[in-house]
């Protein structure tokens, strides 16, 4: 599925100079829904870039988000509540998987979750450089492939983030064109199958 599982590195946060923890909580607090651009690069142990992508993604907290990959694929990630979608164009195919098992104790907890970030997450301030000041979350589930996650905020807005996994790959996110608590039709966040494409786990 190539890109699709980079789903868990994405999650939409702000802040400010009270500090990271302080921001993301006030974030998730307020912001009930998001829309954004998105450019994602990642790199492996060497530094070596070994994939590129962009797209756009939304999210209605509690449980719902949406990620549009358009370049260099056509995928498209969506969590409806109940249940996460996961569609790649070039295979045709669909992959449907219980939302809550899919993201507990992942950054798409800090998302889409509820407000209690600290059942899934430790969280600490990671200071501030490149401009931005930085917030570091490490999952308590250890089943995740993630090891840890900066967050780097500039004003309200998260404007990058960088992820750390179990095999040894960083990936870089950065965000554009960030618009907090923009009108979403409900309609958004519901995936329908394309006719033909094959459907696996539901």
């Amino acid at each position: 599925m190539r890109l699709l599982f980079l789903l868990f590195a994405l999650s939409l946060t702000g802040a400010a100079h009270a500090g990271g923890i302080d921001r993301l909580k006030a974030f998730i607090a307020g912001a009930r829904t998001v829309q954004a651009d998105f450019v994602q690069t990642v790199s492996d142990r060497n530094g070596r870039v070994t994939q590129q992508a962009s797209g756009t993604m939304a999210f209605s907290r509690p449980g719902k988000f949406r990620w549009d990959y358009n370049v260099p694929y056509e995928q498209v990630i969506v969590g409806d509540g109940t249940k996460l979608w996961l569609y790649d164009a070039d295979l045709d195919q669909v992959t449907v998987k219980p939302l809550n098992d899919m993201i507990a104790g992942t950054p798409a907890a800090l998302l889409a979750g509820d407000n209690a970030i600290e059942k899934y997450f430790s969280l600490k301030n990671a200071g501030d450089s490149d401009g931005l000041e930085w917030l570091e979350a490490t999952p308590k589930n250890r089943d995740t492939t993630f090891e840890r996650i900066r967050m780097g905020f500039k004003g309200d807005n998260l404007v990058q983030m960088e992820l750390f996994d179990q095999f040894g790959q960083h990936t870089t996110l950065k965000l554009t064109h960030f618009m907090r608590n923009p009108s979403i039709a409900p309609s958004y966040f519901k995936f329908t199958p394309p006719k033909g494409a094959d459907v696996i786990g539901e």
